[in-house]
């Protein structure tokens, strides 16, 4: 019979490639299961974790029947994480209800239902979490793609900002798209019904700059004054450049009480820096992660009360 033994700790999947950002965030202690950490304690900010295994437990099982019984009895949806003795664990995971793998089309709610996680780190013990952060298996937040509209492959990254955060621009508001060029993020929200006014020193894509509610500003986005400026209901920005700069363009929209719902792309030149993450983090309200469509660069959002 399985015995189950609650752990005083939290589990954290790196995003791929990212594990060292990761461990730099945790710092040491704990155990690492390939991008799986296992810190002791209470969920902690990690921006770096593409998802979170909350209140984790130990399952010590004596056969592959056992294992599906005891992840049946503690609830429907799981999902794998493949470690150790994968053979066994894809057996486990047969024996278990299907999970709907389909890419999510953009609008669409995210799922809804509690989905775990598990993994074997052994042939006889399970570590498995019932509640996670993210809605997708692994942080994984796949779409079916639009390979005709957009002029690159950034838009995803907006789609899983929107998806996540339950919100998103429509018909009445204004959007100031900073950074703009090609024009990824302004097709996405064009798309919304919102108006757009794209800022860049490069030009917007002719099939994106000709979008009715898209208006086409060329230069800086560092030379506009927001106080001066008319409001705006949203400010987006994946402007290429180092992230003390784009803290202080933030700051200033902050500083000029600007009523806004902020998503930004932090974006590292080099080795990542935590002090500048530090910074984000600590601006009230606001929250940092890494997109599953993120390279290496983080996203963060500041929402409007």
């Amino acid at each position: 019979m399985s015995r189950t033994r609650l752990l005083e700790a939290t589990a954290y999947l790196a995003a791929e490639g990212f594990e060292d950002d990761l461990r730099a965030e945790l710092g040491e202690g704990g155990e690492r299961y390939d991008r799986l950490f296992v810190a002791p304690g209470a969920a902690r900010p990690a921006a770096w974790a593409q998802n979170v295994w909350y209140d984790p437990v130990a399952i010590e099982i004596a056969s592959i029947a056992e294992g599906v019984r005891a992840l049946k009895a503690v609830q429907r949806n799981w999902a794998l994480y493949p470690f150790a003795a994968r053979g066994r664990a894809r057996l486990i995971a047969e024996g278990l209800p299907k999970v709907s793998a389909k890419p999510l089309c953009f609008g669409d709610p995210v799922p809804t239902g509690q989905l775990g996680s598990w993994t074997l780190l052994d042939e006889r013990t399970i570590l498995a979490a019932a509640r996670c952060a993210s809605p997708f298996a692994h942080g994984e937040a796949r779409f079916v793609e639009d390979k005709c509209g957009p002029p690159n492959r950034a838009y995803l990254k907006l789609w899983e900002a929107l998806a996540l955060i339950g919100k998103k621009p429509g018909p009445g508001e204004t959007c100031l798209d900073l950074g703009g060029s090609p024009g990824g993020w302004a097709w996405v929200l064009a798309g919304l019904g919102a108006r757009v006014v794209s800022v860049d020193k490069a030009p917007l894509a002719p099939e994106v700059a000709a979008l009715p509610n898209v208006e086409e500003v060329v230069g800086s986005a560092f030379a506009i004054d927001p106080a001066k400026f008319a409001p705006v209901d949203w400010l987006f920005s994946d402007v290429i450049c180092y992230p003390e700069r784009l803290h202080g363009l933030i700051s200033r929209w902050l500083s000029a009480g600007a009523q806004t719902n902020f998503v930004c792309t932090i974006k590292f030149q080099g080795p990542t820096d935590f002090a500048a993450m530090e910074k984000f983090r600590a601006i009230p309200g606001s929250r940092l992660l890494h997109l599953y469509h993120n390279k290496h660069e983080l996203t963060w959002i500041k929402l409007r009360a």
